[in-house]
């Protein structure tokens, strides 16, 4: 292994001193890597591949559509028909997210900030 690892950073330091990579996007910018620390050593480059393919575990993607779902309720009217399917496909991801040990206090942060503002106006009136 460490021939083809020799050979491909020769190949890289030869294609540097050409200058094909000057015109890279990019180029003379600090990268900006995604802090994986928390993920064990021996998984990161799996968790890496999967993310790049798009990829996500299944709590994170239950995540991502429970906020889906919340947007598409915030924009229907209450009367209107899919109002009550998309609510329980909501509370049923609420759920399994609750389950898994996933705080869902994002799903309820509006109706936090409307309790601290009537609270608040209550108190100091």
């Amino acid at each position: 292994m460490w021939l083809v690892d020799e050979l491909a950073e020769r190949h890289i330091q030869q294609a540097q001193q050409k200058g094909e990579f000057d015109n890279l996007p990019g180029y003379g910018q600090p990268l900006t890597l995604d802090d994986d620390s928390a993920v064990p050593e021996d998984l990161r480059v799996g968790y890496r591949l999967l993310k790049n393919a798009g990829y996500l575990p299944a709590e994170l993607q239950d995540r991502k559509d429970a906020l889906r779902l919340s947007d598409l309720l915030r924009g229907i009217d209450a009367q209107d028909a899919r109002h009550e399917e998309i609510s329980a496909r909501l509370r049923l991801l609420e759920i399994k997210l609750r389950l898994a040990g996933i705080s869902t206090d994002f799903l309820h942060q509006g109706y936090h900030d409307q309790l601290r503002r009537r609270f608040g106006a209550a108190a100091k009136g």
